[in-house]
């Protein structure tokens, strides 16, 4: 897998930009919970009052809660009001705000920073929850009696004048006593239980305490709705990114798959099957596009998530952080087994798609050989297996795979009951806000998710590196086919000559060579033939003139330089070939003969085919070269393809012609015909025919006979005819008496 990672690099740059806006993700969606708590906490539960420090109170209330001061609070709470009555110069304004300020004078907040407002929350906090512990004691008195500091009063009894009139160490004991009970409520709690006081003054001053709720849910809303809208943008953005980038990690690594398997020889093309190569090139690196996609939405957005909710989970009650560790701890252990079953069926479904792939191509390119020996039904059966195969393989892992979502619910959900349960037992002791335990159950779930996310990609990556492996395989392979270092040019005084010498080839495994010191030379503007029994090695020796193979032992000269000496896309520039299988493209006439030179003209066209005889055919067309092709040119008789393959290399125009067997398809008339006119029209170039048919060569300037890989004879027929065995029992098997004579 880390030898693809270089294909990331030429999107390093889509990939930081991913990364900062799945940060801004990340951070936002971190802080939703947060916001529902304001919103429930302040919004709901304080009636949008946020501070414990009233932005202004009647003159009776600031004499009640300076008494539990001391003399530097007294003087730094005097210090940040504003006593108004009507004397005031902006009476009016303040009246118009404070609607009861006519009856009675006020102390109005002034404009201070976050910071005081804080320090000020907490004197004016613990003051106003006393008060409003004494007038409830008040408020509950039975039987006209209130029990204070251990003592019976009348109800109607002045509290404040009695505390103000305490003995210093009276006072001081009950500050105590009552500074401990509210230090244990912590700093939200104090708030939230002197915004009930904060509240009851505003109504007294006719404030619309409702409107300051609905201000403040609203406010908190299009600010939650604002972080949300920030979310799903990053989230359009990142899967943007994402696409893109694993989109042209895919292109490249198609890209390089395909030209590297394009200059493989025949050796590494038999290392590696058709099916197999497919699903490689497509298949397989289909599966890492997917990965890396999720590789970048998950990988560095889960570790976000994870550690920035345990920061935030914690920051609300970190007494409950063992919650996530027993649902972290359940979460992993299901993903652990679920690796441990699954894992290996990933490896095996890669496989079985290969083997799919072969049966469907095989089906496809021996249809006509199926029909015609009544197969169907045992390739039907064949296609049958493989694809039940594939199929129970994949559907072991989506059951098992299935069980994973219920099994995540039942943890969420188990998760979600047990904060509950602990969170409502801390709300009872007053230790906890409603909201902030809201707060911790997303924190929870948000947590939960990243190490699924994290999970995930334990199983997403080995998956994921079986293809990795598949493709690196591909990649990695040696070509034994290799341009020299500094190629050598070709010498330009001679123009197609091609020499043997003393050649030997042998196929990998093999105990001996295929071919044997092999030595001949062909010339321009003459014909050689190769013929033989088949197996005798006539288009294995053929494949080393282009280097579709290299040989074992001797050399092959071309115009006087050793092919291996120059590079491959030289030396096939001066080739002309024609396989024996002919293969068409899909596309038109046209097309397929342009494949030899895509800039020649309609004249050359109509050359080509007339040499080739194909344009008799061509003409009886309603388009002629515009003609569609369909793949493999199933479209056209065996004849037809014959011909088109020759004119694609007539179109070429090289130094050196190479059938292999490539008249076999043709009749004798239109053979005869094809032979006439190359020698004709085609003067100075080399051809080296490989033939079945021995009238097919029976002209030519030089024909060798081959027998097991050796040259058994060398000559023209009539001298083969004479001198040599195998060649005269291959003429008699095939000509008349009057032929041979």
């Amino acid at each position: 897998m880390t030898k693809l990672a270089k294909y990331l690099k030429p999107f390093k740059m889509l990939i930081i930009f991913a990364v900062i806006f799945l940060f801004i993700q990340a951070m936002a969606e971190l802080s939703l919970p947060d916001y529902m708590a304001d919103i429930v906490n302040k919004g709901i539960q304080q009636g949008g009052i946020t501070e414990a420090t009233p932005e202004a109170m009647r003159k009776s209330l600031m004499d009640k809660i300076k008494i539990f001061m001391n003399e530097e609070e007294k003087k730094e709470v005097s210090n940040n009001y504003i006593f108004i009555d009507e004397s005031n110069k902006n009476y009016d304004d303040y009246l118009e705000e404070y609607p009861n300020l006519a009856e009675s004078s006020i102390y109005v907040l002034k404009d201070i920073d976050d910071e005081k407002i804080e320090y000020l929350n907490s004197i004016i906090g613990r003051a106003l929850v006393t008060v409003s512990g004494i007038e409830q004691i008040q408020n509950n008195a039975k039987g006209g009696v209130i029990e204070f500091n251990g003592t019976e009063i009348p109800a109607d009894t002045d509290i404040y004048d009695i505390i103000e009139n305490l003995p210093t160490n009276q006072r001081q004991e009950i500050d105590k006593q009552m500074n401990e009970r509210i230090d244990a409520l912590g700093e939200d709690m104090l708030i939230q239980s002197a915004v009930g006081a904060v509240k009851a003054e505003y109504s007294a001053l006719g404030m619309d305490v409702d409107k300051i709720q609905t201000n403040y849910i609203l406010k908190a809303g299009l600010k939650m709705l604002l972080v949300a809208l920030i979310s799903a943008i990053s989230i359009v953005i990142v899967g943007f990114l994402a696409s893109k980038t694993a989109a042209g990690l895919a292109r490249n690594l198609r890209y390089d798959v395909f030209t590297h398997v394009e200059r493989f020889s025949i050796r590494e093309l038999d290392k590696f099957s058709s099916s197999s190569l497919i699903t490689r090139t497509t298949n397989d690196i289909t599966q890492i596009q997917n990965l890396i996609v999720i590789m970048i939405r998950m990988v560095f957005f889960a570790p976000i998530m994870g550690i920035g909710g345990v920061i935030k989970a914690i920051g609300k009650s970190a007494s409950m952080s063992w919650i996530i560790g027993v649902a972290v701890i359940a979460l992993l252990g299901l993903v652990s087994i679920l690796i441990i079953v699954v894992m290996p069926k990933f490896k095996i479904v890669q496989k079985l798609i290969d083997k799919l792939n072969l049966v469907t191509r095989e089906n496809l390119s021996g249809m006509m050989v199926i029909r015609a020996f009544s197969n169907q039904e045992f390739e039907e059966n064949r296609f049958d297996k493989a694809n039940k195969k594939l199929t129970n393989t994949n559907l072991f892992i989506n059951r098992v795979m299935a069980l994973m979502y219920p099994a995540m619910m039942l943890i969420m959900n188990g998760v979600t009951i047990l904060i509950v349960w602990v969170g409502a037992h801390r709300i009872a002791d007053a230790n906890m806000q409603v909201g902030d335990m809201m707060a911790y159950m997303q924190y929870a779930m948000q947590i939960i998710f990243a190490f699924l996310m994290m999970s995930m990609m334990f199983i997403l990556i080995p998956r994921a590196s079986v293809s990795a492996n598949r493709i690196v395989e591909v990649l990695d392979t040696e070509l034994e086919i290799k341009d020299p270092e500094n190629p050598k040019e070709f010498d330009n005084s001679l123009k197609g000559v091609v020499e043997f010498k003393n050649v030997s080839f042998r196929y990998d495994g093999a105990e001996e060579d295929m071919l044997k010191n092999i030595d001949f030379e062909a010339l321009p503007g003459e014909t050689t033939a190769i013929i033989g029994s088949t197996g005798s090695g006539k288009t294995t020796l053929l494949n080393l003139i282009p280097r579709f193979q290299d040989v074992t032992s001797g050399e092959i000269l071309v115009d006087g330089v050793d092919i291996r000496k120059v590079s491959q896309h030289d030396l096939r520039e001066k080739i002309g070939y024609v396989p024996q299988k002919s293969i068409l493209f899909s596309g038109t006439i046209e097309s397929n003969l342009k494949y030899g030179d895509e800039d020649a003209e309609k004249e050359d066209l109509i050359k080509a085919a007339e040499i080739s005889q194909s344009m008799e055919f061509i003409k009886e067309k309603e388009e002629e070269f515009r003609s569609p092709i369909s793949q493999g040119g199933s479209n056209v008789s065996g004849g037809q393809k014959q011909r088109l393959s020759i004119a694609r290399a007539l179109m070429k125009k090289p130094e050196i012609f190479l059938f292999d067997d490539s008249f076999s398809a043709l009749d004798f008339k239109t053979d005869s015909a094809l032979r006439k006119a190359l020698n004709e029209r085609i003067e100075n170039s080399t051809i080296i025919i490989v033939a079945q048919r021995v009238a097919s060569i029976m002209n030519a300037e030089q024909i060798i006979v081959l027998d097991e890989g050796e040259i058994v004879g060398k000559g023209k027929h009539r001298e083969l005819l004479r001198n040599c065995k195998p060649y005269r029992e291959i003429a008699e098997s095939q000509l008349s008496k009057e032929e041979l004579a």
